[in-house]
């Protein structure tokens, strides 16, 4: 019999001049919160597309978001086998 699991992740992006930032958030069953940034910058002589800043931003904060969700899978990996765990990058 399989388990459903479930995560709730949240993004929230804000613009101010040509800077574009996104905040991630997520939820995880244990009941800790796992939050990140990214930024995205446009060059003034680029084209005025939000939906392309939020794309690069909100990736970035997702990135971030899996980087520091592999750090913490991997302390409580070391804290349970009393060794060190080594993540894969790729």
């Amino acid at each position: 019999m399989s388990t459903l699991v479930g995560w709730h992740v949240e993004l929230e992006f804000s613009e101010e001049g040509q800077r574009t930032g996104a905040a991630a958030l997520i939820r995880l069953a244990d009941g800790s919160e796992i939050k990140a940034r990214g930024y995205a910058m446009r060059h003034p002589s680029d084209p005025d597309q939000l939906r392309v800043g939020e794309e690069i931003a909100g990736a970035r904060a997702l990135m971030d978001l899996a980087s520091q969700l592999l750090q913490k899978a991997h302390s409580e990996i070391d804290e349970a086998s009393g060794r060190h765990s080594y993540p894969l990058t790729h």
